[in-house]
């Protein structure tokens, strides 16, 4: 392991100061490298999801067994983020992944060996919340190791590391499931290793808090996650990923049931979800140079609200035209405000709190998608065309929940501010913006 790491006091001074991928990734300390290198490996090798259904139909179960375990499995995300978040707090980033990556490698293996059903349901709910404990630790320690101004940027390049390992995923997996669906499982195990390896050899383990960061956590009346749901603001931002995720996914639920009902070849929906991949891998990080440096409740507003406007074009009629002018919209609105979305927990979390702060994220995002797809059909399949409206209301709120939530990087959390207000009568704390 490294041992010497160059700790940043904090990386929430700013949103950004404009400084371009390259620029930033030439500043960025080997550690934070590693770890996106990392994260990409770990990527690289997330077969069990995709390829889970057509594992559980080729072992003999029904398809509404294999889809009932795809459920449990998206369950596992949502716990895995919560205790991934305490994990990290409690012990490291560090031990957060190497549990999580080793965990992981030995319960997607045993996979392989479990003929009963419910005991195999209970392999894939463990395989699913352990593999999800480093998530949290990873957000949390790019978090505490990137410059200030440069986390917006960071963010840009990690969840460019999570979409390009994603892209080759399937071509990967297909390739190994025509051998056996053995070496399916064994090479996921084995990225995992891989990942904890290097865990192992470049993150740093839990610093020695200093003295003013322990009398402030003493200080604080509450602890935990309770801690994160005692900052109101943040639970307005918390509020706003999970309505704007529940809308997101309905172009992988909803669009294509309503691009074939109203007559359209499924070769439009491919091609718009390829051109959303496409556009979002080349654009996202040279323009994250430039949407870094506004304020955060304008990026909020775009980012959300721009979901909004793309769904609402689809509401006027599913043609050609206005199918690839919806998706160029709402997939603008992932360019600008995805980065800013995952890296405003590290912006604005107390030190102590960055895992959780991070994991309560994780967390919605988690349930939005897993609840999302359900509730998106079964109101497309009530009121049809109208959907679109209704999807577009959401992000709507979900615009003004984040516009409400979203702080500024030096302002204190709302508990706190509240908490120092009451101690000190005489002070004159800066107004929110």
């Amino acid at each position: 392991m490294s041992e010497e790491v160059d700790r940043e006091p904090g990386s929430a001074g700013k949103p950004g100061d404009g400084l371009g991928a390259i620029a930033t990734w030439r500043q960025t300390s080997i550690t934070s490298k590693a770890l996106l290198f990392g994260v990409f490996v770990n990527r690289l090798g997330a077969f069990l999801q995709i390829f889970l259904v057509l594992f559980m139909t080729h072992r003999g179960f029904t398809a509404g067994q294999a889809g009932f375990a795809l459920g449990i499995y998206g369950a596992g995300h949502v716990l895995g983020a919560f205790v991934g978040g305490w994990l990290t707090d409690r012990l490291s980033a560090r031990a957060a992944t190497l549990i999580s990556m080793l965990g992981s490698a030995a319960l997607i293996v045993s996979i392989l060996y479990i003929n009963v059903y419910w005991v195999i349901l209970l392999a894939i709910i463990t395989v699913s919340t352990v593999s999800q404990l480093n998530r949290p630790a990873a957000q949390a320690m790019l978090a505490e190791l990137t410059k200030p101004g440069q986390l917006v940027m960071t963010m840009a390049m990690y969840r460019l590391a999570i979409n390009l390992g994603t892209a080759v995923t399937p071509i990967v997996g297909v390739a190994l499931v025509s051998i056996s669906y053995n070496l399916l499982f064994w090479a996921e195990a084995f990225a995992a290793v891989l990942y904890s390896a290097i865990a192992w050899k470049f993150l740093p383990g839990k610093a020695a808090p200093d003295e003013a960061a322990s009398a402030a956590k003493a200080a604080e009346p509450k602890q935990g996650y309770r801690a994160v749901l005692a900052d109101w603001r943040y639970d307005f931002y918390l509020a706003a990923v999970f309505l704007v995720t529940i809308v997101y996914c309905q172009y992988i639920a909803v669009l294509p049931l309503a691009i074939v009902n109203d007559g359209l070849s499924l070769w439009w929906y491919s091609a718009i979800v390829s051109a959303n991949a496409i556009v979002v891998a080349v654009c996202e990080v040279p323009a994250t140079k430039y949407v870094q440096t506004w304020p955060l409740r304008l990026t909020a507003i775009a980012g959300f609200g721009l979901v909004a406007v793309g769904y609402g074009v689809y509401a006027i009629a599913l043609v050609p035209v206005l199918l690839i002018i919806g998706t160029l919209i709402w997939t603008t609105s992932e360019i600008i405000g995805a980065p800013t979305t995952f890296a405003y927990p590290g912006m604005v979390a107390p030190p102590h709190l960055r895992g959780r702060y991070s994991g309560a994220m994780l967390s919605v995002f988690g349930l939005g998608n897993a609840v999302g797809p359900a509730v998106g059909v079964w109101l497309w399949d009530k009121v049809g065309q109208t959907f679109w409206l209704w999807a577009a209301a959401v992000a709507v709120l979900s615009a003004v929940c984040a516009r409400i939530g979203m702080r500024r990087p030096d302002e204190a959390p709302a508990e706190v501010a509240t908490s120092e207000a009451e101690a000190a009568p005489g002070a004159n704390p800066e107004a929110a913006t």
